[in-house]
């Protein structure tokens, strides 16, 4: 008989300084995948952007070095240097890189205002790293110090010679642990947009970044004296502004400030990104219930003073009026209440009056100051109250009343048996040879097929009334039964893993781009839950004696040869979905055990958004150059 597990006093572990971080890595910076190895540099920068927020900051330096580490120089104030109360044998610094909540944003005078409220950020970088250097500009002198894997002080601060030209500030080059995160490669344009947004919150910041890495080199430059308002014209740039001007209005009170910056377009979609403290709220919080229900308010009364509206007329809903609206919300207040570590909601209440109070005020002037315009965004949404009745209609005949009763799918999707939605997924897969493969591979208690026939419709240059009057998007909501648009319940959802299976190459991807864009345009809350995946079928099979090996990619190749350098089976390039048998594609793509999933997330919502509209937008320049930009940052090509 097996002896019951002793719980004594013995058995409780405690973990010591920086060992919790490195023990449960998730709970500090969320994964241990490429987003959380991301993390990192977010937040070495977020500290520099503090100081920038503070004035004491007006430049900072992201590098990408050559041998794999990352370097983080600002202009700011340095990181203290003088011994700390709590152990006076050790620096502020060393105090601030080793302990975890430990940092000058917990009460003291340092920072007003601050993103980087929970203290963790720079210990967990050390934690995480198999090495990090520090180097302090303060008070005249160069201050040195070295931290080895694990965060562990190879000495103490020392003063290594004067600070050049008197300058002060703080340099972190840090090197992932290669032991903690899946692949330590960054990528270029991750880091590039997210300054870049950086760049646009904080007026005047100058943001420089380069990359040393054999290949990858460039070098890029980020400064905005207009602020959020040259945001959203960028966030514009690839759709048809309604008008030039962009509206702009800001107030500060009792150490709370709000920015506000919007301009309509003539796309069917609703663009609002709000931020707190320099921090993406991507959850929305108090700071965008106040501008809602005050721009609703405002547009109302504008509309009905200038018999836009009759007596008789009922009021254009808030969703009308944000129909076309790029904006950003830019709050910063001393005691921000964040949910969660990753600070998606903000919680404030004093904040939601303030912005109302703002908008109310601010935006009825702009209104009767530019009357043009006024008389622009009111008949935009008086177009999209009526459209929005259409679809009303056309949504009432996609619903579900059954478990897709007399549906007519086309394609006629092949059901799983298993009706809990936890563990049932759906194949989204392009043509019908594809499709009848995938029917043969798929595991039929909890994997679904459904079959699209070439190309969906564009949803980017549509409203809903018009995409519901197109069959494979009818299809699609029918499948997932969860509704479209504002109808939209996520709870409702069949499936909790909606995965798209489309080729490795030119049209597969285009398929995979327009997918998306329908997700996130009417069902984005799939997209918020993790819901949505793209399925990865390999580019090549080998032979490793008897056994059949695929790899992903072309990179996946080169690391195969190089772990087996004697190989000399030939690399068989596969085919497309359709010409693959059901073996091969339950081997590669369908089995839960075999297969390699991405999984689609919300990370950045203002950069998606800009994507979709650039890639599916009618300007063919600025997609172009989009492609230009980013070429080299594709991992894998078929042409």
């Amino acid at each position: 008989m097996t002896p019951e597990p002793s719980y004594e006093a013995k058995d409780i572990t405690v973990l010591e300084g920086l060992e919790p971080v490195r023990m449960r890595p998730g709970m500090f910076i969320g994964s241990t995948s490429l987003s959380g190895l991301h993390h990192l540099i977010w937040e070495v920068v977020d500290n520099s952007v503090d100081e920038s927020m503070q004035g004491y900051c007006t430049r900072i330096d992201v590098t990408l070095l050559a041998n794999g580490g990352c370097r983080v120089v600002d202009n700011g104030r340095g990181i203290p240097t003088d011994p700390h109360a709590s152990d006076p044998k050790k620096s502020s610094a060393e105090i601030v890189l080793t302990v975890l909540h430990a940092g000058g944003k917990f009460g003291g005078s340092g920072y007003k205002v601050s993103g980087g409220l929970h203290g963790v950020g720079i210990s967990v970088v050390n934690a995480l790293s198999a090495r990090l250097d520090l180097a302090i500009d303060r008070g005249g002198k160069r201050h040195e110090m070295s931290f080895e894997k694990g965060g562990n002080p190879t000495g103490p601060l020392r003063v290594t010679g004067d600070a050049p030209r008197g300058r002060t500030g703080t340099s972190v080059t840090f090197w992932p642990d290669d032991t903690i995160f899946e692949e330590t490669e960054f990528r270029a344009q991750t880091i590039t947009e997210r300054l870049q947004m950086m760049a646009f919150l904080q007026r005047g910041l100058e943001i420089r970044f380069e990359d040393e890495r054999p290949g990858h080199e460039q070098q890029v430059t980020f400064k905005y004296t207009g602020g959020i308002e040259d945001f959203v014209k960028h966030l514009n740039e690839s759709k048809e502004p309604l008008f030039r001007r962009v509206a702009y209005f800001e107030q500060v009170e009792e150490a709370q400030e709000v920015e506000i910056a919007l301009q309509w377009n003539t796309t069917y979609y609703e663009s609002l990104h709000s931020f707190a403290n320099g921090i993406a709220t991507t959850e929305g919080g108090m700071h965008e219930e106040g501008f809602r229900k005050a721009l609703t308010n405002v547009v109302n009364r504008y509309a009905r003073g200038k018999n836009s509206l009759k007596e008789s007329d009922t009021n254009l809903s808030g969703e009308d009026i944000r129909e076309g609206l790029t904006g950003i919300i830019s709050v910063r207040l001393q005691e921000p209440q964040f949910e969660g570590q990753t600070k998606g909601k903000l919680g404030n209440v004093s904040i939601r009056s303030l912005v109302e109070r703002t908008t109310n005020e601010k935006l009825a002037e702009w209104l009767d100051e530019n009357p043009k315009e006024a008389n622009q965004i009111v008949q935009k949404a008086l177009l999209a109250q009526r459209a929005r009745m259409a679809a009303r209609n056309a949504r009432d005949l996609t619903r579900r009343k059954s478990a897709l009763d007399g549906a007519g799918l086309p394609g006629k999707l092949v059901d799983c048996s298993s009706r809990d939605a936890r563990e049932s997924e759906i194949f989204i897969v392009e043509g019908s040879s594809a499709a009848a493969s995938a029917r043969d591979a798929r595991d039929p208690r909890r994997q679904a097929i459904l079959p699209i026939r070439g190309k969906i419709l564009n949803v980017e240059k549509a409203r809903v009334d018009k995409m519901l009057k197109n069959a494979e998007i009818q299809a699609l909501v029918m499948a997932i039964g969860a509704g479209i648009a504002d109808d939209f319940d996520v709870t409702k959802a069949r499936y909790n893993k909606i995965i798209i299976l489309a080729d490795a190459d030119v049209d597969g991807s285009h398929i995979r781009t327009l997918l998306l864009t329908f997700f996130l345009r009417q069902m984005r809350p799939l997209i918020e839950a993790g819901f949505v995946y793209a399925a990865q079928p390999p580019l090549y099979s080998t032979l490793v004696g008897n056994s059949k090996v695929y790899l992903k990619d072309d990179s996946a190749r080169a690391r195969f040869l190089e772990e087996h350098p004697n190989h000399k089976q030939d690399f068989q390039r596969l085919k497309g979905l359709g010409e693959m048998d059901f073996a091969e594609l339950r081997d590669t793509t369908m089995d839960a055990t075999k297969r390699s999933l991405l999984q689609i997330t919300m990370e950045q919502a203002s950069l998606a958004d800009s994507t979709c509209s650039t890639l599916m937008g009618d300007d063919v320049e600025v997609r172009r150059r989009f492609i230009q930009m980013n070429a080299k940052d594709v991992r894998f090509l078929d042409i």
